[in-house]
């Protein structure tokens, strides 16, 4: 984990895909963004705790993780009403749930992810 620094806009980044977490994390780094991460939803709640973020970004793994990252976003949202939230899931993910702020749907096209967290960090902040 590398520490957040400078004026840069900050995501903490939750995905408990091993593969795809740090890929998608150098993705955001190499555009500008501080990124902090974790596996765990427990973990990203303690990092939650830790610090401000622009941005938590919340990897939803088809409909089966429809629900823990719906409960998530709501302990943060409940704890910190102002904090936004994106998930980062496939087009059918996206209709079936309305908890976060936005959602930013993965294809495979790294310009497409960072494309979509750009647009919506200054919406908010």
């Amino acid at each position: 984990m590398e520490p957040l620094t400078g004026n840069k806009q900050t995501i903490l980044h939750i995905c408990s895909r091993e593969m795809l977490r740090p890929l998608r994390d150098q993705i955001l780094r190499l555009s500008g963004f501080d990124v902090e991460s974790t596996l765990s939803h427990a973990e990203g709640m303690s990092m939650f705790w830790a610090r401000p973020y622009d941005l938590v970004l919340i990897d939803v793994e088809g409909e089966t993780g429809i629900s823990a990252a719906e409960h998530l976003c709501s302990e943060i949202k409940t704890a910190q009403p102002g904090q936004l939230i994106a998930f980062v899931c496939n087009w059918r993910v996206a209709i079936l749930t309305d908890c976060p702020d936005e959602i930013v749907r993965t294809e495979f096209d790294p310009a497409a992810f960072v494309e979509g967290v750009r647009d919506i960090i200054p919406k908010y902040c």
